[in-house]
């Protein structure tokens, strides 16, 4: 499957307020779900030890899931395709590394 494929696919299935026009729902839906991954690993941390089970692992990926259903659909509020943001990202980390500027912070370096 293809990023453009995936992207329209999921946003088959997009129901919320003003779709089509309303860039806040998947960006909160984004970062809900983001925070869900976080405490799912806080937990193998917390009470795993570390150690990731089968279980977990399905957990998570059901939960990153969610994650790129909502980037895709962020994506196609804001007019941008998936494979877009792919690509301007690898991009924009080559030139970081080629500069060997991947440490640090900040958006501009």
């Amino acid at each position: 499957m293809t990023f453009e494929e995936y992207q329209k696919q999921a946003r088959t299935t997009a129901i919320y307020p003003n779709l089509g026009n309303n860039f806040i729902y998947p960006t909160l839906g984004l970062v809900g779900e983001a925070g869900e991954v976080a405490e799912k690993i806080k937990k193998v941390l917390r009470d795993g030890e570390g150690k990731i089970t089968e279980e977990k692992k399905n957990e998570l990926n059901k939960e990153l899931g969610d994650v790129l259903w909502y980037l895709a659909n962020l994506s196609v509020e804001l007019g941008l395709s998936l494979e877009e943001v792919a690509l301007n990202n690898l991009e924009k980390l080559k030139s970081r590394q080629e500069r060997n500027q991947l440490h640090g912070s900040g958006d501009n370096r």
